[in-house]
Order: C-alpha cells, then structure tokens, then sequence
C-alpha cells in the first residue's frame, strides 16, 4: 500500500488537473447560486406549515446563535437543528428557511439530538427535559421531565423507541437507561445500567447496546432485560455502531501510547469475529457503513490533529486504502465517504471531499474521488460540521459554527 502522503499528492494533482480541463473552478451545481443567502430567525411555535415541494436545492443561510451553538440532523425532507435551550427548529430543504419551531427555555449540557424520519420525530434533551417534534406538523410532540437533581446524558433511538441515559450532574456512576415510545413519549422500561454516557447508546435488530469502557452489554429492546454481555477478555474501551455491526476499538479518550487491538463483536452473542487488523495508532473517530466498511480515523497518540483516515472491510478482514487528514470529521452517504480536505493542503484546502468506500482516493472514472469548491463553511476555522440527510438525496449539508451558518450542496 503507498505511503498515505503519495495518495494525497496524487489526488491533489489529479483534482486540480481535471478543474482546469473543464474550466469549472469545480464548483456544485444547483438551482441557487452558490452565493445566495436567506435570513433564519425561528418563526413562533405553531407558525403554519409553509409547504416545501421539490428536490433538495442549493442554498446558504444564517443561524441563530441558539442552534449553532446546539446541533443538525436531517432527513430527506427537511433539515432540523435543536438549540442550546431545548428548542427544536425545522428548516426547508429547498432554501434553508425556518419552516416551523417549537421554542424552550431550559438549560444544562445538551444530552444530543435524534431525529427519527421513519417516526417523524426530533428529539433533544437539555438537563432534566427531553422535548419532541413532529417532523410533519412542526408541532410540540412530548415532553418528560426527570427528578430535580438528575439529568439526560446521551440518546439514541431505532424502531419506534427512543433511548435516554440520565444521571445525577455531579456524580459518577448511578446511570439509568430508559426507553421511550418515539410517538407520544410514554415511558416503556427504565433499567440502573453499568454504562460510561460518553460511549453512546447503539440499537438495531430488537436490541440496545451499551458499554461501560470494559464491556459491552446487549438488552431486549422490548422488555430492557439484559441478553448478552461480551467476554472479559476483550477489552472493549470504546464501541462503534454502523449497520448490523459492532466494534470495539481503544478509547478517544485515553491517554496512553498503546491501545487494544481492534474486534469486530457478534450482535447476538457479543462473542469475538475476526477483525482485520488495525494500525496500532490511537482510534480517534469511526464510522460503519450498512455493507461493513469501518472508516477509522487513526493518529499518533500524542498528536491527534493529523492522521489517517483508513478504510477496513469488515466481512474480508483486510485494511482497503488510506487518506491523510487533519479533521476526525466525517460522514457516509451514497456508497461514499465523506470529510473535508487537510487544512495544510495550500491549494485543495476548504473543500468538500467524497470517496468511493470500496475504491479509495485513487480510483479513476465513475467511482474516483468528487471535491467541492471552497466555501465559508467548509474552511477549516468555521469548526464545520457534516450533516447527511440519507434516503439517496446525493445531498450533503455543512453546519459552519464560528459565524453560525448552514449551506447545502449536491453531494460532491
């Protein structure tokens, strides 16, 4: 395989080669001109729905301050942002308008944001308040409340159920994970948990998934009876999801030089399969796809704000390409990765990138690498954010925070 900084100079060569072929300056196309922008301010909670036709366009907008400091979500219909206070703001696909909100005043540390398209519900959490919106009417869904002195620390949801994790502030330990109806928020089972919050809850095939940093443990979605815990022999730091797959890599977070090896981890059983292997560098950021590509962004362990995002086939245990990085931000859509350019790459610098998950960087023809032209918000000091709306739209949104704003593309 060749060395990660041959593959990135080759591509660099290559984009810029075929952008003065065609005389494009590679910039996306679209129904709006790049350098159109709307206003945002969020409308009043129960505002008329203002009816949204036609693809996904090319647009940019403002945010509010509240939902740039918050977080995005969308679905092929819509885009949807919660804000800082437990608000929920749904914007139009076709010009990034605020089409309904639903207002909150809570505070705290945000427990994350969910949106579910298959059960047209948003869900985020603040302190002690999970609030919902339906995504078709734009109004207030649900809303639950926890005891004074705990709060909502993680969500995930699948299959019609919304799962919490909530916990005293200031404490550790004393976890509790709750399933919730996605519908009308009525509580299904609440289960004390062996859990670290910070690894997130993953749920697909009837069962949720959880993990203390040692092990990983599975319960019946139905009922949150516990039906498989991984061995203890296996050191499970860190769980990725993606699919029907499970993966336990080294911890983010750690601080250490040396990290477990990389395990691919049977759904029902929770026993080992065999994992291809990894570099042995720290695990920073990981992403599965539907078919069993595992993207993980690796880097030395002292320094993570370079590495190599390095593509593995999960089902043939084999490491597939490699692609030098300074961003662990990234994204799957349409058979394609998806991250932003290295920041000290001079001339590719700012971009969008997507690379064919089987083939790599480069793959020449159909499947070869596809690069954006340098927006605001794809610059490096706009901290961007990827969000992919899914359902094969070939439509890709980037949240800008440092001056609060989203724009819309065709998928590179």
């Amino acid at each position: 395989m060749e060395r990660p900084g041959r593959i990135h100079a080759a591509l660099s060569m290559a984009v810029v080669a075929m952008c003065a072929l065609l005389g494009t300056g590679c910039a996306p196309v679209g129904n709006t001109p790049p350098s159109a922008t709307s206003s945002s301010g969020p409308s009043r909670s129960g505002a008329a729905q203002s009816p949204v036709s036609g693809p996904w366009r090319a647009w940019s907008t403002g945010l509010s301050r509240q939902e740039a400091s918050g977080s995005c979500g969308a679905t092929a219909h819509q885009v949807v942002c919660a804000t800082r206070s437990g608000g929920l703001v749904g914007r139009s696909r076709a010009n990034g308008k605020v089409t309904w909100s639903v207002p909150a005043a809570d505070s705290g540390k945000s427990a994350g944001l969910v949106v579910d398209a298959a059960d047209e519900r948003a869900v985020t959490g603040i302190g002690g308040v999970l609030r919902a919106a339906n995504l078709r009417t734009g109004r207030a869904a649900w809303a639950s409340r926890l005891p004074e002195g705990r709060a909502y620390v993680g969500l995930g949801a699948a299959d019609g159920t919304v799962y919490a994790f909530d916990a005293p502030p200031a404490t550790a330990g004393n976890v509790t994970l709750t399933a919730l109806r996605a519908s009308d928020g009525r509580p299904l089972w609440h289960r004390g948990v062996e859990a670290d919050p910070v690894e997130g809850i993953a749920a697909f095939g009837g069962r949720v998934y959880t993990a203390d940093g040692t092990r990983v443990t599975a319960r019946a979605a139905r009922t949150g009876n516990t039906v498989a815990t991984s061995p203890r022999r296996i050191a499970c730091p860190h769980l990725v999801s993606g699919g029907h797959y499970l993966v336990c890599t080294g911890s983010p977070l750690s601080a250490g030089d040396v990290f477990p090896p990389m395990r691919r981890l049977d759904p029902t059983t929770l026993a080992p399969l065999p994992t291809p292997k990894d570099t042995g560098e720290k695990p920073v950021r990981a992403l599965v796809s539907s078919d069993g590509v595992l993207m993980l962004f690796e880097a030395g362990a002292e320094d993570t704000s370079a590495g190599n995002w390095n593509a593995y086939d999960l089902e043939g245990r084999r490491r597939l390409w490699s692609y030098y990085d300074t961003t662990r931000e990234g994204a799957l859509a349409d058979g394609r990765f998806v991250t932003f350019t290295p920041v000290n790459d001079q001339v590719m610098r700012g971009r969008v990138i997507t690379i064919d998950l089987h083939a790599g960087p480069q793959t020449t023809g159909a499947a070869a690498p596809g690069m954006s032209a340098p927006y605001p918000e794809t610059r490096d000091g706009e901290g961007p954010l990827l969000v992919v709306p899914g359902d094969d739209t070939h439509h890709l949104v980037v949240m800008a925070r440092t001056h609060a704003s989203l724009r819309s593309m065709p998928l590179p």
